[in-house]
């Protein structure tokens, strides 16, 4: 998604912030998002990107002493819309059962920010934005980015918006990883983490990248990662998608809907369809090379925040076995931690789609936050 098709007022830079209202029934609406944009942003490789725009959206009202915030961090390929319904009546966040007024993440009391990704494709500066030494767009020439640099710009907005201290950070799969890595990189910036269908180091190697690329150099509109002007990788980027979709758990969700296979199987195309022509996949790559390198279990000693780690019993992507050995690193450096497991058949997507199989647990950590704070 190219920046042109977002807008947002700006006063010194910075994207004025204008939070959601609640209709009758209490239900967010009018959601927006919103454009930060930071100048000579310095990555840990030492590169300065000229500028980079963090794309985020807000619900709920900052208290007057600035902590009452929590962050919300996306997945791998999905995008900030985490709570209400956006303007023009687009479908509800991906976090809506658990994110909004009265809810587990209580908008009333709270002010949540839901930012995008630096290297996503949904506002953010990503591989599909203009590269201002070339005028044309970064592509495979963007700079190679960590989870700490995402999470850095993170820090950026929050601190332009009057954010002084965080009840929590909470996030599912690759928002899971930002998550761990604002536990041990801002310590004392927060109460708690809530990472969920998630691990604290990546299990993947290099290779995953190389593997990646392999898969999307089967387009013949490939070229090395140029291919903007040579019609794009939709049809790849569909055969990818809906890969994806079904290591995730599609066919288990959709089944009461579509109980017809051809049917089920023509919903998911319809599916990664629509994603592909959104999603870039130089960002695939981006955030994919940043994962690989991801391990914040390394710096659990920095760990200050109270913890609630959440799997889902159907999660072939993030499994329950992973529970017992990063409960055990926690328990070793002293962390205030606990695991709850969602008893749902929705695999990796559980979180959202099963939100009230964990709610209750979620609301009840929410509240031991809100009185340390």
């Amino acid at each position: 998604m190219n920046r042109r098709d977002f807008t947002a007022l700006t006063i010194g830079g910075v994207a004025a912030a204008w939070a959601s209202s609640a209709d009758a029934e209490g239900e967010l609406v009018d959601v927006k998002t919103e454009l930060f944009k930071i100048k000579d942003y310095r990555l840990e490789s030492g590169v300065v990107m000229p500028e980079v725009t963090i794309a985020y959206q807000i619900y709920g009202k900052l208290a007057a002493d600035g902590r009452n915030a929590v962050l919300l961090t996306h997945g791998y390929t999905s995008s900030h819309h985490m709570a209400g319904r956006m303007s023009g009546g687009s479908g509800e966040g991906s976090w809506d059962g658990l994110v909004g007024p009265g809810k587990s993440i209580d908008t009333n009391k709270l002010f949540v920010v839901s930012s995008n990704m630096l290297g996503s494709s949904y506002g953010s500066t990503s591989p599909a934005f203009t590269n201002p030494a070339t005028g044309k767009p970064y592509g495979p020439d963007f700079p190679d980015i960590t989870v700490v640099d995402i999470i850095t710009a993170q820090k950026r907005l929050l601190d332009s918006l009057g954010v002084k201290h965080l009840v929590a950070v909470a996030g599912p799969s690759y928002g899971g990883t930002q998550t761990f890595q604002w536990g041990v990189s801002f310590p004392d910036f927060m109460d708690g983490i809530v990472p969920v269908v998630s691990a604290p180091r990546s299990a993947a190697g290099a290779g995953a990248v190389q593997q990646l690329i392999g898969q999307l150099a089967e387009d013949p509109n490939w070229n090395g990662g140029w291919y903007y002007d040579k019609g794009g990788i939709v049809p790849t980027l569909t055969k990818l998608r809906i890969a994806t979709l079904k290591r995730y758990g599609i066919d288990d969700q959709l089944k009461a809907q579509f109980p017809d296979v051809a049917q089920r199987e023509a919903e998911i195309k319809r599916r990664a369809e629509t994603w592909s022509k959104v999603f870039d996949g130089n960002s695939l790559v981006v955030l994919r090379k940043a994962s690989v390198r991801f391990d914040a279990a390394k710096d659990f000693t920095k760990l200050k925040a109270k913890v609630l780690y959440v799997l889902s019993r159907t999660d072939k992507v993030f499994p329950p076995t992973l529970a017992p050995g990063v409960m055990a690193q926690l328990k070793a450096v002293g962390a205030d931690a606990d695991y709850f497991e969602i008893d749902s058949e929705m695999g990796h997507s559980a979180s959202g789609l099963d939100a009230a199989k964990w709610a209750p647990r979620l609301r009840t950590f929410m509240a031991s936050l809100e009185k340390r704070s």
